[in-house]
């Protein structure tokens, strides 16, 4: 396989990760404006990032194979608890 071609098959599997940690820390901006994060947008961006991606490779890891939606639902909920732990979603402020 061409360098070019393992480049974009690595851009392809890390996208779905890039993509819902930037909406869920953006949208988390908007739903909890009042509410002071823990961190600040980047860091949030970050570990929210490495969350994502973790859930992308231990899915290719437990199911064999990219693309399972069961992985992309669990991108999606993981995604979001570690964004409502940065903000503090549980206080009632």
């Amino acid at each position: 396989m061409p360098l070019t071609d393992l480049l974009l098959h690595l851009l392809n599997f890390i996208a779905p990760a890039a993509f819902v940690s930037v909406g869920t820390v953006a949208l988390s901006r908007l739903a909890y404006q009042r509410r002071l994060p823990l961190l600040r947008f980047w860091p949030q961006l970050a570990l929210n990032f490495a969350v994502c991606l973790s859930v992308l490779l231990a899915g290719l890891w437990f199911f064999g194979r990219d693309g399972k939606m069961a992985t992309y639902a669990a991108l999606v909920v993981l995604s979001a608890s570690c964004q409502w732990v940065m903000v503090r979603g549980w206080r009632n402020n």
